[in-house]
């Protein structure tokens, strides 16, 4: 059993939400996208199969809305808030991410509807929370990003070239805080049988990634600084990004820090050739000797814990200037060593360890005739699995089938 088998989710509908509905539909709830007439704005995204736009033809309205059923609504008609109205008596959660006074404005908010579903819980995802004033303002992914803090700390040690963040980073981030508060209150629901209003706070999400960012701040009015391939850092670290002999980059990842991973790169250096071309080797052999913790915290103290360090990082370097850079990456994961291969998301998706633990799932699509292959689940839980159980609804497809019994 998934772990959100017999929970009904109702989402309405939007570019803001729809993952968190993702995330519930495909640990098994029952997630029911509500859309207003002519459908929602997402259906039109780009990009589309075989790059050809049409209806029914959104690759990202496909996969951000798998395995859920839709109804087309019209909120603004009383006719079809009374039908909201009768979808929420049969549900146990609602996600939106409407503006902040709309849904009382129609008598629809909160504190409406928990007169008609006493343990609902109410999920409200805006950009800085429905008290705040700022969500009323424009707001994109790209500005919640900057507003929150992450592309301060994401691109390239050349501070000439702009920061980086990553594609609906706030968004995503902000459903996933949406998915663990629904898990939460749900537990809660089930010990004290009451629901509960939660408020996602999109711009506080993003800000809590920041990991050392912000609190170099706070704490200490210090700010850190962006570096390629690795954490930024008020002080700025050795490189680890290499060009491999493929011309393609790795990141060398962190170094050997326990005798037997020294042991495997100086075995591995020993396999292919390389040993004599190191000078530091001696020091592979001294790691994979030590006896006791080897104390990071001692580097540029120590001269034997700064060379041995150093004679990791130098061995992985030479070994990836030799090799391909999937080869390199491959005899990293044999010796146990962390490092990761700069890949494209095509890359990415191909790749057989992805392949081999299912990350790949087909998907059928009968009003396409074909099937089409989809990103598989982002966690593998042994006791709750996780299913793509259909293709995202059609416009309305679900109207009679649910209204009807609603």
């Amino acid at each position: 059993m998934s772990a959100m088998t017999g929970v009904r989710v109702i989402e309405l509908a939007g570019e803001r939400v729809a993952f968190a509905g993702k995330l519930m539909a495909d640990m098994g709830a029952d997630v029911i996208v509500v859309e207003p007439p002519g459908g929602d704005p997402t259906r039109d995204y780009p990009p589309f199969v075989d790059d050809e736009p049409g209806e029914n033809r959104s690759l990202y309205w496909m996969h951000y809305n798998t395995s859920k059923r839709g109804v087309v609504l019209d909120l603004d008609d009383p006719d079809g808030r009374d039908q909201f109205r009768a979808l929420i008596a049969t549900a146990d959660v609602l996600i939106e991410a409407e503006p902040r006074h709309r849904l009382a404005q129609l008598g629809i908010d909160y504190p409406d509807l928990e007169k008609i579903r006493s343990d609902l819980i109410h999920i409200a995802i805006t950009p800085y929370g429905r008290d705040d004033p700022q969500s009323d303002l424009p707001a994109t992914d790209l500005t919640l990003m900057a507003a929150s803090g992450p592309p301060w700390s994401c691109g390239y040690d050349d501070h000439t070239l702009p920061p980086i963040r990553g594609q609906m980073q706030a968004t995503h981030t902000a459903c996933h805080f949406a998915m663990m508060s629904a898990l939460t209150a749900l537990l809660f629901r089930g010990r004290r049988g009451t629901g509960q209003f939660i408020d996602v706070n999109m711009t506080a999400c993003s800000n809590v990634t920041t990991e050392a960012a912000s609190y170099s701040w706070l704490v200490d009015q210090q700010t850190v600084q962006r570096q390629t391939g690795r954490h930024a850092s008020v002080t700025p670290s050795g490189e680890t990004q290499q060009l491999c002999a493929d011309g393609r980059y790795a990141n060398t990842g962190v170094p050997p820090r326990q005798p037997r991973e020294f042991a495997a790169l100086n075995s591995w250096l020993t396999e292919i050739g390389l040993v004599d071309e190191l000078p530091e080797a001696v020091f592979l052999e001294m790691g994979a000797n030590w006896e006791g913790p080897f104390e990071l915290s001692k580097l540029g103290e120590d001269d034997e814990i700064t060379a041995i360090f150093g004679a990791g990082r130098a061995a992985l370097r030479l070994i990836a200037e030799r090799v391909s850079a999937q080869d390199f990456f491959m005899g990293c994961q044999s010796a146990g060593l962390a490092v990761g291969v700069v890949n494209s998301p095509e890359e990415a998706f191909e790749d057989e360890h992805f392949k081999a633990r299912g990350f790949q799932v087909s998907v059928r699509h009968d009003e396409l005739d074909r099937d089409i292959v989809y990103p598989g689940a982002p966690y593998a839980l042994r006791g709750s699995p996780w299913q793509i159980s259909r293709r995202a609804p059609m416009l309305g497809e679900h109207n009679e089938e649910i209204l009807g019994s609603a």
